[in-house]
């Protein structure tokens, strides 16, 4: 069967958070050089874990995208194609928590779940979940 011509939609991580983790990564570096042997260790493993999330969003940017086809989800894991018949629950689930809200985008495929906010898609995850319902045949 051929594949179905339309419009592609991206979704990235915005430039802003990306050198946010990379401006921590720097930080923390340098902290973990200034202090006792706990805090060494304990700004270096920071240090280490943004620095990689960094990494991963630079090589990486572009963490959802759809079409008319389905859906590819990036991540570190690889890149999946995701068809729309596949897809079993498209969901922004909002909680709130000691004042804050998280909203995320959940997408359900089978027996996996891919979990997005909006640092991770740019945009809000509402907006998101309307343009997917818009695609999804």
């Amino acid at each position: 069967m051929a594949a179905v011509e339309g419009p592609r939609h991206e979704w990235r991580v915005p430039r802003q958070v990306v050198m946010a983790k990379i401006a921590g990564a720097v930080l923390f570096g340098v902290l973990a050089t200034i202090g006792d042997h706990h805090q060494l260790f304990l700004a270096g493993v920071v240090a280490l874990g943004l620095a990689v999330v960094a990494m991963r969003d630079l090589v990486i940017p572009v963490r959802l995208s759809a079409s008319a086809d389905g859906l590819v989800v990036a991540g570190l894991a690889g890149r999946e194609r995701i068809s729309w018949n596949d897809v079993d629950r498209i969901r922004v689930d909002s909680r709130r928590r000691y004042g804050l809200t998280t909203e995320l985008l959940e997408i359900e495929a089978g027996d996996q779940v891919h979990l997005f906010s909006r640092f991770d898609l740019g945009a809000s995850v509402f907006d998101v979940a309307d343009a997917l319902m818009k695609l999804r045949p």
